[in-house]
């Protein structure tokens, strides 16, 4: 394996909420799972993490636990979903949704990022993660490794469910370019 995709713990209030770039803070459970995380996750040489704080405080007690160097690189952030951030699903309007989701990769009817530039910088981050030494644990977020699995899936990938805390291994092979494996 090359790249270990860590999705953060679960954040406090996040259940039925669009918080792609809302910082939340974490549940009170956190330091029961990062203590999982740091005894269950497979070898790794170094951390890269997202800037977020559900991400970056998971990633600095993983680093400490595992003593492993940790960087922040900001390409792994969660998407952008503009004026939809902090609104409930189920508030936001239905013709907006139903825009989205006809276009996923290329529609931004919340005014924010689309999916398209999300996977464009996510893989740009996981493929420069590759250039130095592996495994790598990447602590980021669902959308991140949704655009990772799309890489090799297309569009099942983003569909994907991944939950808190899960992790998804990709091999030495892996290439962020859509339809690669």
């Amino acid at each position: 394996m090359a790249l270990i995709l860590l999705r953060h713990t679960r954040p406090e209030g996040a259940e039925g909420l669009c918080y792609g770039r809302t910082d939340l803070p974490l549940a009170d459970d956190f330091a029961a799972e990062a203590a999982r995380l740091a005894r269950d996750l497979p070898p790794f040489t170094r951390i890269l993490t997202s800037p977020l704080g559900r991400c970056l405080r998971l990633a600095q007690a993983l680093a400490a636990a595992r003593a492993r160097p940790l960087s922040i690189d900001p390409r792994l952030a969660e998407m952008d979903f503009g004026r939809w951030e902090g609104q409930r699903w189920d508030a936001i309007a239905r013709a907006e949704l139903d825009l989205w989701a006809a276009d996923l990769t290329g529609a931004r009817p919340h005014g924010g990022e689309t999916v398209a530039e999300l996977a464009a910088r996510s893989r740009a981050a996981l493929n420069a993660a590759l250039t130095g030494p592996v495994p790598v644990l990447v602590v980021c977020h669902a959308g991140v490794i949704k655009s990772a699995l799309a890489a090799g899936q297309g569009a099942a990938g983003w569909r994907a469910q991944p939950g808190y805390g899960s992790w998804l291994e990709l091999g030495p092979g892996w290439q962020g370019e859509e339809g690669s494996k």
